[in-house]
């Protein structure tokens, strides 16, 4: 267990728009509830991406300012948001489709736990009294092309939850291509975990004493 009394590292917010910014121009992505669901008010100017929310509709905008908030219009976190021009609503089923057909880029979703080989566990720690949340989890990671996981780096309890091996119940094996978190972004691939970015005032030393699992530094990436 590590101290996580400090601050060090990125906020939520500055998380969210790491991710924004790796989003290509012209995709399709569907935002997990939680911190994922920020990523949507980070549209790189002059880059066009479209947000697909699992509930039924098909370019999603940021969230409704205070005041502004329509109930009929919320996306999968029950969380009241916007529509862009030329939006479309659908049925349940129709999002889903959509999704186990292969038709969305990318997905962002929340992690309890992720291991050194991409594997996500992100809806039960299988505890007999844990309440279940799997939502449209299992879905997204075996129909989405790209899975972006977005997380705090360790638990409340300074637990690492990038390790070598899950051990909560898996949503998805060998699913995830990058992690976003508040020390760093790493990405997942066949030879392990490669640290992309570390945040300010984050060293490699630093990072590794909260990863449960070995990390790389690449020594020559063309960004």
């Amino acid at each position: 267990m590590v101290n996580t009394d400090n601050k060090t590292g990125w906020s939520r917010t500055e998380m969210a728009q790491k991710v924004a910014l790796d989003i290509p121009d012209g995709s399709y992505v569907n935002l997990g509830i939680g911190i994922p669901e920020m990523v949507a008010g980070f549209v790189p100017e002059g880059r066009e991406v479209i947000y697909q929310t699992e509930n039924g509709l098909l370019g999603m905008g940021k969230a409704a300012a205070i005041g502004k908030e329509d109930r009929e219009l919320v996306n999968a976190g029950k969380k009241c948001i916007t529509s862009i021009p030329g939006a479309s609503y659908f049925h349940h089923a129709d999002s889903f489709t959509m999704i186990r057909g292969g038709h969305i880029d990318i997905c962002v979703l929340g992690a309890m736990q992720i291991s050194k080989d991409g594997d996500l566990a992100n809806w039960s720690t299988g505890a007999p009294n844990a309440i279940p949340a799997v939502g449209g989890a299992m879905d997204l990671v075996a129909g989405v092309k790209r899975i972006f996981v977005i997380t705090q780096h360790v638990t409340k309890k300074g637990l690492p939850k990038i390790m070598e091996e899950c051990t909560f119940p898996l949503t998805g094996k060998q699913v995830v291509e990058r992690i976003y978190t508040d020390l760093a972004i790493i990405d997942v691939n066949k030879d392990g975990l490669f640290v992309r970015e570390l945040a300010p005032d984050v060293d490699f030393d630093y990072l590794q004493e909260r990863t449960g699992a070995k990390l790389n530094l690449y020594t020559d990436i063309d960004n």
